[in-house]
């Protein structure tokens, strides 16, 4: 409830207590939320102040609407941090959703001009070119191709990644370590294929990130990832140095 002494303006006050539901679990991803007529008698504000919260939490992503039916609880959004190596697989987890991936294809091929250079290897060197789409709680998130040097992955099968995440299977079977990872993001307009993957129009924006994954100064993995613009967002920590 509001505090009397609390000098924040009442719709920021409501907004507090809709957010504090949300991440305590006591309102869900799509429930229902209570009608302004309900909020305002249930918290004794007036309908203006309940129309600006909506707005706030609106702008910020954490409802929705939908015409004639009401105002919904949004789905989380994953905040990615830069800061550390992490996986698709671990993160899920960590924010208690269910991570799958489907191997959509597995092949061989040789290396041309371009994956030669960003993996630093020779052209027509045998490479994996493995293209997955990664599900958080059944909902495609990631539509992915990943290109790995067939000589540090010998008899690698697509069995073998449908059973055991990427990155187990190379500590597990190969005993690489991976020491760093390096990643670039450029927000694009998503192409046909990626859009027809994750399930969303062709021209909406996605994430598109590169990431070298490697093991000391030798590239194991290049991976270029189409991420959903409206299911992630990647922050990182700066902190200040003395000149």
């Amino acid at each position: 409830m509001f505090q009397k002494d609390n000098r924040l303006p009442l719709y920021y006050q409501l907004m507090d207590i809709i957010v504090s539901k949300i991440e305590a679990g006591d309102l869900k991803e799509h429930d229902k939320l209570p009608s302004e007529r309900e909020l305002c008698e249930t918290y004794n504000v007036s309908r203006t102040t309940v129309r600006q919260t909506m707005q706030e939490l609106e702008k910020e992503k954490l409802i929705y609407k939908e015409h004639g039916k009401g105002t919904f609880v949004s789905p989380k959004v994953i905040d990615q941090s830069l800061v550390k190596f992490y996986s698709f697989t671990d993160e899920m987890k960590k924010i208690n959703k269910i991570p799958s991936s489907n191997v959509l294809a597995f092949e061989t091929m040789s290396a041309d001009s371009h994956l030669a250079k960003k993996m630093s290897i020779i052209e027509n060197d045998p490479i994996y070119k493995i293209t997955r789409l990664r599900y958080a709680d059944e909902e495609p998130m990631m539509y992915e191709i990943s290109y790995l040097p067939i000589r540090r992955f010998p008899h690698l099968q697509v069995e073998d990644l449908e059973k055991v995440p990427m990155y187990d299977l190379f500590r597990e079977r190969y005993n690489v370590m991976i020491t760093k990872a390096n990643e670039r993001f450029k927000a694009v307009s998503t192409d046909k294929i990626a859009a027809e993957m994750l399930n969303i129009g062709e021209g909406e924006p996605s994430l598109f990130i590169e990431r070298m994954t490697y093991e000391n100064e030798e590239i194991i993995e290049y991976t270029a990832t189409f991420a959903r613009g409206d299911k992630f967002t990647y922050s990182v920590e700066l902190n200040s140095t003395k000149e």
